[in-house]
């Protein structure tokens, strides 16, 4: 399994997601979006209005049918069985991430609480020899690869 770190500086979570989503949806990947709990709903309402012309098929964990959609959002997960990609937020973690083959985490560039956290979690990562990649936001608002 793979961790991408996404080092965002002057975009959103709201912002960058969708469009990754996107790609792990091209891949025909499901993907698990694991998030704190007061940031869950408007994240739902967000993925179903964020263009004027598509929207982005998910499900929440704690609503029926989610297991269904090829994204789920969850504040609660703590296996990812049946995804294979995973996006952390806010510092949340999944314990069993058997079958992922992909895990990004995003980093609140705005946020040195987030800074200080995700050094920590890639220091960890990175003592067990894990697959690691990380991208910082330029200001173009693309991605250079750093790591």
């Amino acid at each position: 399994m793979e961790y991408w770190f996404y080092h965002l500086e002057s975009a959103t979570v709201e912002g960058i997601l969708p469009g990754l989503l996107e790609k792990t949806r091209q891949k025909g990947w499901r993907a698990l979006v694991k998030l704190p709990q007061d940031k869950l709903i408007a994240m739902d309402e967000y993925l179903w209005t964020y263009k004027d012309d598509s929207f982005l098929p998910h499900g929440r964990d704690d609503e029926p049918l989610a297991d269904l959609q090829p994204v789920t959002l969850s504040a609660s997960a703590v296996n990812a069985l049946g995804h294979q990609a995973v996006f952390l937020i806010g510092g949340t973690d999944i314990e069993n991430m058997d079958g992922v083959e992909r895990c990004m985490v995003m980093i609140n560039g705005r946020s040195q609480d987030d800074i200080v956290r995700e050094r920590k979690r890639w220091k960890t990562l990175k003592d067990t020899e894990a697959t690691l990649a990380y991208y910082q936001q330029n200001e173009r608002g693309g991605w250079d690869k750093k790591a």
